[in-house]
């Protein structure tokens, strides 16, 4: 396949988000001590210091159901909502899950919540991947490639309600008729994401969505998605954004950063871990091509969700900045960061890594695109 990756242009940095800790458990599915807090209290405060660090943006996460460490769920709506209201630039992306809600309702949740924080509401579309949370708040649980073709018409719905003057819509699971949402979003619109590795995933990003989110991996194989992807979008006339995932781990030195790794993977819960990973296995080998985000994880890939230790931001400040670097080059435009003390460290990553990033992408910029 021809390279059509478009990076970011020179001139435009690279962006920071972080994941909410509003799920009990912290990032990690390990015993090893997390000064991570699930409260509101804590997020707030985590959420202040995420912006004066340089964060652009925070993803809150949906669950329904306890396991894996998650005995405690706050919901991702009424919290995105909550951490905007503390801070001033931030933007939080709510998580939703087609299913239980209707897009007429996520509409009018996050045009509300567009005026009340003067723009600052995204949204993350998940298609789903736990059967069993789906058994139990009694939702149907679709094919595969059934639950895509439901979010993209959740996303084509959305951006018809938030547009349109009336919206009229006939597909397999919503449909509408004249509807007249008021007040519209403030311009610009909530922008929009989602994730998956699967074939239907990357296609359902080329044609509707804003932001494609993929796991942890290398420069490398994030490069071969991101020209996938960015193919298809090509042909549509689009360009879809990207983010990758990744837990950071930076200390002073790479031997002290490994050692933290080391120490989370040998306290996982291997009970935990084995039952997270039979569910998401499950969830990719169900798509046509046997294929998802966790089709390649290894045990220690699973102990962090979504393969955070596979993009290796694991090193010192420099190496961490160096790194997310050779993910720019790779077509990323933002990275989402989990941590394992997230207060402490995200004002850390700050203060030591984003700096060391912008010099390298002051450095790399070419001579036109900095005069």
């Amino acid at each position: 396949m021809a390279d059509t990756r478009q990076p970011p242009r020179p001139d435009e940095p690279i962006r920071f988000a972080y994941w909410v800790p509003n799920v009990s458990g912290g990032l990690v599915i390990s015993n090893i001590e997390q000064r991570t807090d699930w409260s509101i209290d804590y997020n707030r405060t985590l959420a202040q210091i995420a912006e004066k660090a340089g964060f652009d943006y925070a993803l809150t996460q949906i669950r329904f159901t306890a396991g894996y460490g998650a005995e405690n769920q706050h919901e991702s709506v009424a919290f995105s909502h909550a951490l905007a209201a503390a801070t001033e630039k931030l933007t939080v992306i709510a998580a939703l899950l087609p299913g239980p809600w209707n897009p007429t309702l996520a509409a009018k949740q996050l045009a509300t919540i567009n005026h009340l924080t003067g723009g600052r509401i995204a949204v993350n579309v998940v298609s789903g991947w736990f059967r069993g949370e789906f058994a139990a708040i009694g939702e149907p649980w679709l094919d595969h490639d059934e639950r895509y073709r439901r979010s993209e018409e959740f996303i084509r719905a959305l951006r018809g309600i938030w547009t349109e003057d009336t919206f009229t819509f006939n597909g397999d699971f919503y449909r509408f008729r004249d509807y007249a949402l008021k007040p519209k979003p403030l311009d610009p619109q909530p922008e929009i994401f989602q994730g998956g590795s699967s074939r239907a995933a990357r296609d359902m990003a080329a044609r509707v969505s804003d932001w494609y989110f993929t796991n942890g991996n290398t420069p490398e194989n994030v490069a071969k998605q991101v020209d996938d992807v960015q193919a298809k979008a090509a042909e549509l006339g689009r360009r879809v954004k990207i983010g990758v995932n990744a837990f950071a781990v930076a200390r002073g030195t790479e031997e002290e950063a490994r050692g933290v790794v080391d120490a989370i993977v040998a306290n996982a819960n291997p009970e935990a871990v084995k039952a997270f990973g039979h569910e998401v296995k499950n969830a990719g080998a169900a798509s046509p091509e046997g294929e998802g985000n966790w089709a390649k994880s290894s045990f220690e890939d699973l102990v962090q969700y979504n393969d955070g230790f596979k993009t290796n931001l694991i090193g010192t400040p420099r190496q961490i900045a160096e790194r997310i670097l050779d993910l720019k080059q790779a077509g990323v435009d933002l990275v989402l960061l989990g941590f394992l003390h997230f207060q402490e460290e995200v004002e850390f990553f700050g203060r030591e890594v984003i700096p060391l990033v912008r010099e390298l992408e002051a450095a790399r910029r070419p001579v036109s695109a900095a005069a």
